[in-house]
């Protein structure tokens, strides 16, 4: 079941009534009721295993809790890490380390083996895991108390929104507002249908459709030139923008309708002047959670310039492999650790060379300049991520170098006409304004959701989006399903 799908057209509304109309202890039943629904309407056979993760996790903080003994202490929290990680690795890495294996064998002459397994990955695994992991983490740390309600925690573990694509939510922040039961209010139904229509508009009108632009070069790559990567690779910076903050959107959104709230996951990463401040700006709940529970257990900045060069390629690094089974995904993530390195060691020289020039580096031509470099950065670093394979991605970056081709030819043969490129440039403008007004929730909703008939205009226009989206381009899945 996907948020775009006649099915959760039904399933939303009866888990809204479920939620509203029954008293508070059964309430919260009915949300964990609709959450395990939601999930084994994926695949009903993966709900072991995070009914696995979950207990192990749950059993392990109790006892973390209840004992004195820094060595248990040690050793439930080891079991935690160990059977959490265990299942994530097995399920998403096994086979990518047995492909991988075997083609070290047959280069080695060594022959043909096949160690690959038969195995599906398990819808949401990379985001529930963290958010198992971080809640043992925190009680073994003492940050945070441990929850004696075993289907509350199912429910933090498990709850719909966010339990597929994120956001990654923190214990402190989520489970509190799970034990309360919150009235339904013409705010909380205006902001979250406001932000579920926003992000229907991003995956609809924006990242559907621009998808097939980018998928002409890189499903295609020995037909593409220079400056079909090039605009490729920009479109899709706007496509898993629009995709994966769009999803986001809906389910913050979605909880918001309830009442609760969702931590905020991306705040206009486009126009970031620097690549550390992009990891500020996208995917926050990610980019947290490296920062929380391995950048600074590593030492973050306080130790020798060496050693936080090392930190920061290790959790980008990590990022990477979080990210998917493939070495594209692994060297995505090395090369954002050498922009965010480069960036650290150059930092003074470039500050000494502004100063030595007299150039205002806060004046709109050199915020604009820094703007269009780090997205330039960026966009380079999403052929990697989007390639399909290795093979694919050496090719990719070859057209770069060797075969630029004719632009007008380039764009034709992608099929952007005039009418494509109008509706794709006005829709990236109108995105953006809708980024503004979210991002200042308070005028968002003085300006665009005041008064009762507001709340009905937002219906409708989710309502709207549903349609459009089933009956012209059918239910796309989200492109972080895949993670």
């Amino acid at each position: 079941m996907t948020f775009n799908s006649w099915e959760f057209l039904i399933f939303y509304p009866i888990t809204l009534l479920l939620y509203f109309l029954l008293p508070k202890k059964w309430s919260r039943i009915s949300l964990l009721f609709m959450s395990a629904i939601f999930y084994l309407a994926w695949n009903y056979k993966l709900i072991v295993l995070i009914m696995f993760t979950t207990a192990v996790s749950y059993f392990c903080a109790r006892i973390i809790e209840k004992t004195e003994k820094k060595a248990v202490k040690k050793l439930c929290l080891v079991v935690t890490l160990i059977a959490c990680l265990g299942v994530l690795f097995f399920f998403k890495y096994y086979n990518f380390l047995a492909e991988t294996l075997g083609w070290a064998i047959k280069a080695a002459g060594g022959g043909t083996y096949d160690f690959t397994l038969n195995l599906v990955l398990p819808v949401g695994i990379s985001f529930y895991t963290f958010q198992t992991l971080s809640y043992a983490i925190d009680v073994y740390r003492g940050t945070e108390k441990v929850e004696k309600d075993f289907a509350l925690y199912c429910l933090f573990v498990t709850f719909f929104p966010q339990l597929v694509a994120g956001p990654i939510e923190r214990p402190g922040n989520l489970i509190p507002q799970l034990r309360e039961k919150n009235k339904l209010t013409a705010e909380n139904a205006r902001a979250g249908l406001w932000k579920m229509g926003v992000g229907f508009f991003k995956k609809i009108v924006v990242a559907d459709l621009v998808a097939g632009y980018v998928n002409s070069v890189f499903n295609s790559p020995e037909s593409a030139t220079g400056f079909g990567v090039v605009i490729a690779s920009m479109l899709f910076a706007v496509q898993i923008y629009c995709d994966f903050s769009g999803y986001t959107d809906i389910a913050i959104g979605c909880s918001r309708v309830m009442g609760i709230r969702l931590m905020k996951n991306f705040d206009r990463p486009y126009t970031s002047q620097t690549i550390k401040e992009f990891w500020n700006r996208w995917h926050i709940s990610l980019s947290t959670w490296l920062r929380d529970y391995l950048y600074f257990p590593l030492g973050g900045s306080r130790c020798s310039k060496s050693r936080h060069m090392f930190n920061i390629f290790i959790v980008f690094l990590a990022s990477g492999i979080w990210h998917g089974a493939n070495w594209t995904f692994v060297l995505w993530g090395i090369l954002h650790g050498i922009y965010r390195i480069v960036g650290e060691l150059t930092y003074p020289l470039r500050e000494k060379l502004w100063a030595k020039l007299g150039v205002d580096t806060k004046s709109a031509p050199i915020v604009i300049l820094r703007r269009l470099n780090t997205f330039a950065l960026v966009c380079f670093s999403w052929v990697f991520f989007r390639a399909n394979s290795l093979s694919d991605l050496g090719v990719l970056l070859s057209k770069l170098f060797t075969s630029w081709g004719s632009l007008p030819e380039t764009i034709s043969a992608m099929g952007l006409g005039v009418a494509a490129i109008i509706v794709t440039v006005l829709s990236i403008i109108v995105l953006d304004e809708f980024d503004i007004l979210t991002s200042r929730e308070d005028s968002a909703l003085s300006v665009c959701t005041r008064g009762r008939i507001s709340t009905v205009w937002c219906v409708w226009a989710v309502a709207v989006a549903w349609i459009m989206l089933l009956s012209v381009g059918g239910a796309s899945s989200f492109i972080y399903f895949q993670f």
